[in-house]
């Protein structure tokens, strides 16, 4: 395996490097309107330059990027299969409309097909995980002829219009006006249980009566699918107790609701398997993915889809479609992407991480950290919950906000040269797959050091 590693230093970066970012930063404040920002107060880091497992911001600053982006460049920067396999594709076909064939999108297709669980051999491609979500469930809709849709609280989906009502997080207060056909139900999270377990065997039969208890008092006949994240991702990474998917399975299967495995953020070998469900042992009829299906270099997204909802649309045309779907420069990279990743054991080194590296790190930052409540993950998929209190598990940051402690934590963890993915009160470690051990253990240093400023908030 090649380990995600460069040997370029801050002061290797151009003057004209830096005056670029300069210049972009300047156009992007009078031109470019931002995501999930306020746009007059936010103040945007700059990029000029990535490789492996590092970025370099406006002022020639190196940082460890334990972010992944947005936990999607699986693979590290500008890994050089990749680079040259979109270069190579372009050379031959830039774009073709998604009614003819293409070897690119035929051989993604075939890739995908052989890595996800049971017979999930039919994919569908999108342009990202918000419109996989959008056709999984329409999908499950036609397919059983019934509308609503179960969702998780403390889940993220996607920022389409169905997809944000879907998602169970704050970011659908503000557009959710209940036309959806969507209920949320209460997901099984041990550290804050809904349900006041004491294990992780009690969490998960009691989330598993409390879902079947909302389905009977919904109604059975009208739910067409229920949508879980194998393991909820930007809602925390907090894995489910065991049987908890099985059970979710089985009650799916119970009442002819259609089981989709959210997988955008969790696949692609990110918890140490090709996909997250995986590791608890269920089939699902739909997988929804994305991101790491090519570490983010050209947006793609799709479903895999099982025979008996593939064979809903054999003779009945399916009412949707994309300009861009399977688009050859998009599945360029996938190819290129899965084929790496198996050739440099990308996933058999993420689950060593999570094994050997990140989590017994992180279990150490809780026994010495009064401001850690609750570590969790798999492979490189962890996260840090951080509190107040441990007794009474106040958080650092409120639910759906940050706070000007946890504010200060991540600043320092910036100070100390690596790129953090925070949300609420938690810091999520979720370098690249093949993120060098001595790159990520210098990372993890400067986490644990930054968990010092947390401690001076935590009530002993």
């Amino acid at each position: 395996m090649t380990a995600s590693t460069t040997t370029v230093r801050d002061s290797d970066i151009a003057p004209e490097l830096l005056e670029q970012g300069r210049r972009a930063y300047q156009l992007d404040r009078a031109h470019v309107f931002h995501s999930w920002q306020a746009q007059g107060r936010f103040d945007p880091t700059t990029i000029v330059k990535t490789e492996g497992s590092y970025v370099w911001d406006g002022n020639g600053r190196r940082l460890i990027d334990l972010s992944s982006q947005l936990v999607n460049t699986n693979i590290g920067h500008q890994h050089p299969r990749v680079v040259e396999a979109v270069a190579d594709q372009a050379r031959d076909i830039c774009t073709i409309a998604p009614q003819y064939v293409n070897a690119a999108r035929s051989e993604a297709a075939r890739l995908i097909a052989e890595r996800t669980p049971g017979e999930l051999n039919k994919i569908f491609f999108t342009n990202g995980g918000a419109d996989a979500v959008e056709h999984a469930v329409r999908m499950a809709r036609l397919h059983t002829g019934r509308r609503k849709v179960l969702a998780a609280f403390r889940s993220y989906h996607g920022g389409t219009q169905l997809a944000v009502n879907i998602t169970g997080d704050p970011r659908r207060f503000a557009n959710d006006y209940s036309a959806e056909g969507v209920v949320h139900f209460m997901p099984a999270y041990p550290y804050r249980s809904y349900f006041g377990s004491e294990s992780p065997e009690q969490e998960t039969e009691r989330a598993l009566r409390h879902l079947e208890d909302l389905i009977l008092l919904e109604g059975p006949e009208s739910f067409a699918a229920i949508i879980v994240e194998s393991v909820p991702g930007t809602a925390g990474i907090y894995t489910p107790p065991p049987g908890y998917l099985a059970g979710v399975r089985e009650l799916a299967t119970r009442y002819g609701i259609v089981y989709i495995a959210d997988e955008v953020m969790a696949g692609f070998g990110r918890t140490g398997a090709w996909f997250a469900v995986e590791h608890f042992g269920v089939v699902p009829d739909l997988v929804t993915f994305a991101k790491g299906v090519n570490s983010g270099y050209v947006p793609l997204g799709g479903v895999a889809i099982s025979p008996e909802i593939a064979e809903t649309f054999n003779d009945r045309a399916y009412p949707g479609g994309l300009t861009y779907s399977g688009h050859p420069l998009a599945t360029a990279a996938a190819v290129a992407t899965i084929n790496a990743m198996a050739d440099e054991a990308m996933v058999e080194n993420a689950r060593r991480l999570g094994e050997e590296v990140i989590g017994p790190r992180l279990e150490r930052m809780r026994s010495e950290h009064p401001s850690v409540g609750d570590v969790r993950g798999l492979g490189c998929f962890w996260a840090i919950e951080l509190v107040k209190d441990r007794a009474t598990k106040e958080p650092l940051a409120p639910y759906g906000g940050s706070s000007a402690e946890m504010d200060r934590v991540v600043a320092a963890i910036r100070a100390g040269g690596v790129l953090p993915f925070a949300n609420f009160n938690r810091i999520h470690v979720v370098p690249a797959l093949n993120i060098a051990d001595d790159v990520l253990r210098t990372a993890l240093d400067v986490v644990d050091e930054a968990l010092a400023v947390a401690d001076g908030f935590a009530r002993a």
